[in-house]
């Protein structure tokens, strides 16, 4: 059996079209010893794909980080293997806030040095030692006490778009290069109450218990991220601290959780909270575009990139073969000038 995908993309985006069913989007994460990860990466890709699901995932020694797409009639039958398998029992699994059915087209599974690139060494300390897990009803609560912080440990693209009303937001593009300049803050800030949050919980996870390590007490992460915080502030109609949309990594690129549009399009100015990746594919770009410049730039970030993509498909592979665009390392920062 081929333990990975064969097919062109464009063909499996129109059979996931095409599809008859529903299906839900479901991430979770799990700090666990797997001797073998790639053992472990076989066997997961075989059992998922006999039941149709999608998605990325990573595994490593430290343990699993998914997100994956479910045909709604697959899911009990998933839930029993997850709640079977010795790596997996008990794991939380957090559904996503809006749901189309779209957010993947095929499985990727991948071994990986570790699921979460932090640049921590896990032998320094106890990963397992980690913050007290909060429900939204309490996460409130404690937000609203004195000398207390709340920490948003995701990049500057995911929070320009939504964040936690007072949180401290790092302006960095990765969650390895947060981690120091977070350290910093606290230690100038000393604060009593430590919140974290994150999209789903797994950086909270690591850098709790980090921050445990560095000698922090009262350190808060909120259970299940943004996602699961958006479902308990609707199931229980209580008030959001959550400004915004939540920005997601799959196609979707992000889901409301309040009607606030807090950001603007990085190509006029005007208020805007849609991400997009320019359609140069030699660019690629991730940025904020607002429908009148889609329109304007033909959905890319520049008049170059538009200029570019006009050409023939032939022409633009020889144009950009064996060349970095300048934009290529680049999240959410429109660095050229149009």
């Amino acid at each position: 059996m081929i333990l990975h995908n064969k097919v062109d993309k464009e063909v499996l985006k129109c059979r996931l079209h095409e599809e008859s069913f529903n299906r839900i989007t479901l991430s979770f994460y799990r700090f666990i010893e797997i001797v073998d990860p790639q053992i472990f990466r076989d066997e997961l890709f075989i059992q998922l794909s006999e039941m149709l699901i999608f998605g990325r995932i990573y595994v490593a020694t430290e343990g699993i980080n998914a997100q994956i797409s479910v045909p709604e009639h697959q899911l009990e039958y998933f839930r029993k293997y997850v709640n079977n398998h010795p790596f997996l029992q008990g794991i939380f699994l957090n559904q996503a806030i809006e749901e189309t059915g779209k957010s993947f087209y095929k499985l990727k599974i991948l071994v990986k040095h570790k699921i979460l690139s932090d640049g921590l060494i896990n032998s320094d300390f106890n990963i397992y030692n980690v913050g007290q897990h909060l429900d939204a009803v309490t996460y409130n609560e404690i937000l609203g006490q004195p000398n207390t912080i709340v920490i948003d440990l995701r990049n500057n693209y995911e929070h320009e778009v939504g964040h936690f009303d007072g949180a401290l937001l790092p302006d960095v593009d990765t969650y390895k290069e947060s981690i120091p300049v977070i350290i910093r803050m606290l230690e100038e800030k000393n604060p009593d109450n430590i919140m974290l949050y994150c999209t789903g919980g797994i950086r909270c996870e690591k850098f709790s218990s980090y921050l445990h390590h560095k000698g922090f007490k009262n350190v808060f992460q909120l259970k299940g991220g943004v996602i699961n915080y958006a479902h308990q502030i609707k199931q229980l109609r209580i008030e959001s601290k959550f400004i915004g949309k939540n920005f997601v990594f799959d196609d979707r690129m992000g889901e409301r959780v309040t009607d606030d549009i807090i950001a603007h399009c990085h190509q006029c100015g005007d208020p805007a909270d849609h991400h997009v990746n320019c359609a140069n594919n030699a660019c690629h770009l991730l940025f904020i575009q607002c429908e009148k410049c889609a329109n304007i730039f033909n959905k890319c970030c520049s008049f170059e990139c538009m200029d570019h993509i006009s050409l023939p498909e032939e022409t633009q592979k020889q144009l950009r073969k064996g060349k970095v665009h300048p934009n290529a390392h680049h999240k959410g920062k429109l660095i050229k000038a149009n």
